[in-house]
Formats: C-alpha cells, sequence, structure tokens
C-alpha cells in the first residue's frame, strides 16, 4: 500500500469528526464561552480544567523556587559552615546571628525549619500538586474526548483548597518563632508538644492545617479524575484505547485516594496530643527533668499512619511522571509503545504494591525481624513492575527515528536518573544493609534522585511537549536544551557523591559536623555537593524565563498537531475554546500508538477508522 501523506491526515480528522463525532449540544446549551468571559471568571475562579491546570502549574513553579531557594541556603551552611552569611540577613532577619567579630552564622533551629519546609514543598506542593493538578486536569478531558471534568466546581475547588494551604504554609514562615522545625515527616514527639522547640510552636499548627487543605485538595481531584475517565470517554474510547498517560493519571487518584485519608487521621491524632492533652504518640515524657503527663501512646503509630501514605506517596509522584514519560517517548520515537498491555498491568501492579512496603522505612524502629523480611520482600518484588517499564521504555526507543528536542532529552533522561536511582533502592529495602545506611546521606541521594529529579524531568519533558497546546505558542527550543544537559549535569554532581557519604556513615540532618573528627574529612566534597547546587538552580531560571516569556513571544503554533501525534488533544484548535472541540466530539476508532505501521504510514489519529483487513491493537 502507498504511504499516506501526512498532511492528509491533520485535515482528514477534522471531517472525520464532523462525520463521525458526537454531537452532544454542548455549544447550544452553554453558548460558547459568553458564560465565562469576565477576567475573574475566566483567570481565577475558572471552570475550566485547562485554566485550572495552568494555575496548578504556575503555583507549583512558585513553590518549587521557594523550595530550592531554601535548599540552597542550607547547602550554604553544609558545604561552607565557616562562611560569613551576613549577607542573607535582610532576607532572614533574626535567624541570621552575628558575633561579637561580625561573622553571620545561620541559626540552628532554623536550619532545621528550612529543611522541613524544603521537604514539605517539594513533596507536597510541587511534585504532588503541582505535576498530578496539571497534567490530570489538562490531560484527562483532552486525551479521552470529555468536554471539561465530571465536576468543574470539584474541579475549581480543589485548585483552591490547595491554594489555601499554600497561603497557610507560606504564612507560617514569616512566624516570630518560625515555622516547624521537625522534619518534613513530623515524627513526634518533637511535633507533638509545642514545648519541644520554638519550631514546635504555632509553625507546627500552621503545618498541620496547611497539609489537611492540601490533602482535602487531593482527594477533591481525586474523586474527579477517576469519576470523569470512568464516566465520560468519548464513543470508542475503551480502557484499552486510552493512552498510558490517562492510565498513570487515573491509578495515582486511586492509590491517593485510598492513602491520603490515613494521613489525616494520623494528622488528627496528632493535633489532639498537642492541643487538648491527649496521648496517642505520647508516653512517659520528660522535658527539663519534668515528667509531662501523657502514658500509653506510642510514637510508632504516627510512623505507621504516616508510612502507609508516605511510600504510596512516592508512586503518587512517580506514575504521571512514566505515563509522562511513555508519551513523548513514543511520539518523539515514531514507533508504537512497547508492550502497552504489560505497561498498563506494571503501573496496576506498583499502584497495589505500594501499600505493601510502608514498613521499609521503619527498619531501625524495633520491628519484628520476621515482619522486616516480610516487607523487605515486597520491596524487592516492587522493583519487577518498574523493570518492565524501564525495559519497554529502552525498546519503544531502540531502532527509532528519534527526535532530540527538550520534551524527548528530559524523557531520556526520566529513563536514565530511574534506573541509577533505583537501582540504589534494592541496598534499602534489604532490612540488614539498611542498619548501615538509615538516616544517612545515602537515603538523601536516592530519594531525590528517583522521587525528586526523575520526576522533575517527567514534568519538565511533560510542560516542554504540551506547551503550545496549553498556550498556542513554543517554548524556545535552544534554552530548553541548555536546561535539560545543565540540570542533569548539576543533580548527578549534587546526588552521586551523597550515596559516598551515606556508605561512610554520615548523617542527615546534621547542622554541622565540626563535633565529629570522623566526619571533618568530607568537607570537600560537602562543598562540591554545594557549588553543584548552586548551578543547578540557577540554571533552572533559564527554563523559567522561556516558560513566561514564551507565553506571549514564543513561535506560534501553525499547525494543531505541530508532532503528527496520534492522540485526541492535538485534534483541538490551536486555541483550544472551553469544550476542548468546536463542533462535535471526536469519536475513537484505534488506540492511541498508530506510528510507522505497517501500511507505510507515519502515524495514524485516533479518530481514523481501521482499514480493511486492518486488525486492531
Amino acid at each position: 500500500m502507498a504511504t499516506t501523506n501526512i498532511k492528509d491526515y491533520d485535515l482528514q480528522a477534522e471531517e472525520l469528526i464532523q462525520e463521525n463525532g458526537v454531537d452532544d449540544g454542548f455549544h447550544e446549551l452553554h453558548e460558547g464561552d459568553k458564560y465565562q468571559s469576565g477576567f475573574f471568571s475566566k483567570y481565577v475562579f475558572s471552570l475550566d480544567h485547562k485554566m485550572i491546570s495552568r494555575q496548578f502549574l504556575i503555583t507549583g513553579i512558585i513553590w518549587a523556587v521557594i523550595g530550592g531557594a531554601m535548599s540552597i541556603i542550607f547547602r550554604i551552611q553544609l558545604g561552607f559552615p565557616e562562611a560569613d552569611l551576613q549577607w542573607l540577613q535582610p532576607l532572614l532577619g533574626k535567624w541570621i546571628n552575628i558575633d561579637s567579630a561580625g561573622i553571620g552564622t545561620l541559626d540552628p533551629e532554623f536550619y532545621y525549619s528550612l529543611v522541613t519546609m524544603h521537604g514539605t514543598i517539594l513533596v507536597f506542593f510541587v511534585l504532588t500538586a503541582g505535576l498530578s493538578g496539571t497534567f490530570a486536569n489538562f490531560l484527562i478531558p483532552l486525551q479521552i474526548g470529555a468536554r471539561d471534568m465530571a465536576s468543574p466546581i470539584m474541579n475549581m475547588m480543589s485548585y483552591w483548597f490547595f491554594f489555601l494551604g499554600s497561603v497557610i504554609l507560606l504564612f507560617s514562615l514569616f512566624l516570630s518563632t518560625g515555622p516547624f522545625a521537625g522534619g518534613w515527616v513530623a515524627y513526634p514527639p518533637l511535633s507533638a508538644l509545642p514545648q519541644a522547640s520554638t519550631g514546635s510552636g504555632a509553625g507546627m499548627t500552621m503545618w498541620i492545617f496547611a497539609i489537611l487543605m492540601f490533602v482535602i485538595s487531593t482527594i477533591l481531584g481525586g474523586i474527579n479524575y477517576i469519576t470523569t475517565v470512568l464516566n465520560m470517554r468519548t464513543k470508542g474510547m475503551s480502557l484499552w484505547r486510552m493512552p498510558l498517560s490517562v492510565w498513570s493519571l487515573l491509578i495515582t487518584a486511586i492509590v491517593g485516594l485510598l492513602s491520603f485519608p490515613v494521613l489525616i487521621s494520623g494528622l488528627i491524632l496528632l493535633f489532639f496530643d498537642r492541643s487538648i492533652g491527649t496521648s496517642f504518640y505520647l508516653s512517659e515524657i520528660f522535658i527539663g527533668g519534668q515528667a509531662l503527663d501523657h502514658v500509653g501512646g506510642s510514637p510508632i503509630l504516627y510512623q505507621h499512619l504516616f508510612w502507609f501514605l508516605g511510600h504510596p506517596e512516592v508512586y503518587i509522584i512517580i506514575l504521571p511522571a512514566m505515563g509522562i514519560v511513555s508519551e513523548i517517548l513514543a511520539v518523539n520515537s515514531r514507533k508504537p509503545i512497547f508492550g502497552y498491555r504489560a505497561m498498563v498491568y506494571s503501573l496496576m501492579a506498583i499502584g497495589f504494591l505500594s501499600f505493601l512496603v510502608w514498613a521499609h522505612h521503619m527498619f531501625m524502629s524495633g520491628i519484628n525481624p520476621f515482619l522486616a523480611s516480610i516487607f523487605s520482600t515486597f520491596s524487592m518484588i516492587i522493583a519487577i513492575p518498574s523493570s518492565v517499564k524501564v525495559f519497554n521504555w529502552l525498546s519503544t526507543i531502540f531502532k527509532g527515528n528519534l527526535r532530540l528536542n527538550s520534551a524527548s532529552l528530559f524523557a531520556i533522561g526520566f529513563v536514565s536518573v530511574f534506573i541509577s536511582g533505583g537501582l540504589t533502592g534494592l541496598f534499602m529495602g534489604n532490612a540488614v544493609l539498611d542498619i548501615q545506611i538509615h538516616d544517612t546521606y545515602f537515603i538523601v541521594a536516592h530519594f531525590h534522585l528517583v522521587m525528586g529529579v526523575a520526576a522533575i524531568f517527567g514534568m519538565m519533558g511533560g510542560v516542554y511537549h504540551w506547551y503550545p497546546k496549553m498556550f498556542a505558542r513554543h517554548m524556545n527550543e535552544t534554552m530548553g536544551q541548555i536546561h535539560f544537559w545543565g540540570t542533569i549535569v548539576t543533580a548527578n554532581m549534587v546526588f552521586w557523591p551523597m550515596h559516598y557519604l551515606g556508605m561512610f556513615g554520615v548523617p542527615r540532618r546534621y547542622y554541622s559536623f565540626d563535633a565529629f573528627d570522623a566526619f571533618k574529612d568530607f568537607g570537600g566534597i560537602n562543598e562540591f555537593i554545594t557549588i553543584g547546587a548552586i548551578i543547578g538552580f540557577l540554571l533552572q531560571f533559564i527554563f523559567i524565563v522561556n516558560f513566561f516569556y514564551s507565553m506571549w513571544y514564543g513561535r506560534k503554533m501553525t499547525s494543531k498537531n505541530p508532532y503528527k501525534a496520534t492522540t485526541l488533544e492535538w485534534t483541538t484548535p490551536i486555541h483550544v475554546p472551553h469544550g476542548n472541540w468546536p463542533g462535535k466530539i471526536p469519536a475513537v476508532e484505534r488506540w492511541a500508538y498508530d506510528y510507522s505501521t505497517d501500511e507505510g504510514d507515519e502515524y495514524v489519529p485516533q479518530v481514523v477508522p481501521l482499514r480493511e483487513g486492518e486488525e486492531a491493537h
């Protein structure tokens, strides 16, 4: 059969939508965009899933800058502990101590606040709300052929609960006693006793309420995402025709809906211990030599409740990135995704197994060794579906006609970092080896690579890939590639040396190592890590400038399908209206990955019917 001209499919898709699509009467009911023409209804309290996704994204970017800046401040303390930090006093005020010689040093209490806020911001407000909130809202309706989310009002509320939590957490930074300083995991008794430290006072209370608002946002969003995928798919869009990006977001929402309520219960009990004198997590506590009236509680209970959410949270962060990367690699390799069903089943397996491994965070808490062996076994088993995904990604790009643009570079970088960071998890999942590396910089290196850097790479790849569909303009490709290469080099400069620190037993969360002769020899490594962190942080401003500049001055889209992709979002107009399609909703005739077909087509959109004799995937 002769090769079909790829331009014919872009034109043919419009004709097929009008011929075979579903007329739901949407535009007659809403009269186009008139009902949301005001500034506030369109840009602030919008009910449009695309605008809400932009709100999540921009808020996440702002939080990423704040959280990243915090990490630079405490890295300067670790890398250059004798440096004069007086220049930071206009920003940090009383938290920079000036000695008699006029040398400024970072207050130890505020150091722990910075570490705590950095972890909280990046894990919850950037890599969960920023990543899932952006791409679930943007992609789900567009890729399944829906006009919007099942409940636009609930969708709007999801963002504003997230925004409210952001405001509460931001205000806690300006308390006279400082923000919470007990670590992002908020272990009691430090978090349960307001008198334990200055950072355990009002800052901790505001931290609890900020996280509660964030969890409410996540639950509202999760309910909406699940309902939309299950009930609002267009004609012909079976579950097995959905893109992997939608599958990953669906499973992420299910995992979040099952795990986040457990965190809420744990935080409510923690609030009770702090405010009304209960003893869920406290027992036989002494402060200043005086016994407190708390008997019968156990801080280990909190660890179980937190990590029942905490480890699924790792996959709540990484699963959306996996789906995004799958989509980007297929489009830019010009090949069908390798092992589509295996990819879906591995997503399901990861989601299921994520609930069976939480206690590997607690090997040093005194749990029964037999239980430790069980959790260790499941921790090893969960590597199998992850390995399936890695094999399929590599097979997808193998011998593909690979486009090395910014999006595909970040997707390939994700696979690279996920492999290298994931392999170190095998050591931590072993209950015996964990004795040596527990609470060392090895742990910091592992989860920053596999959960932090990998997830950010997936998020960055998604932004570069779908930016034209979000804003009808392209980001600058040269700036994007500089951003990628600089980021992957500096990320490895920061986190690979930490593995060696951890293997030598250097503990994390220490303000200074001056009192430990055994750790003074690692000052040079800490300097190297800090320099890498500063350069990497500054490189992110290339992305920020590129992102906001391109909104108004980027190269305009001239084609609604610039990548010649097959999924439904690329059948919408260049400027996507409310309701996504100006006329009928497209009907789906085939799966999402018909690239380089046996018939000689470079790509075949999902709206194109199967040819006579062509087998469906």
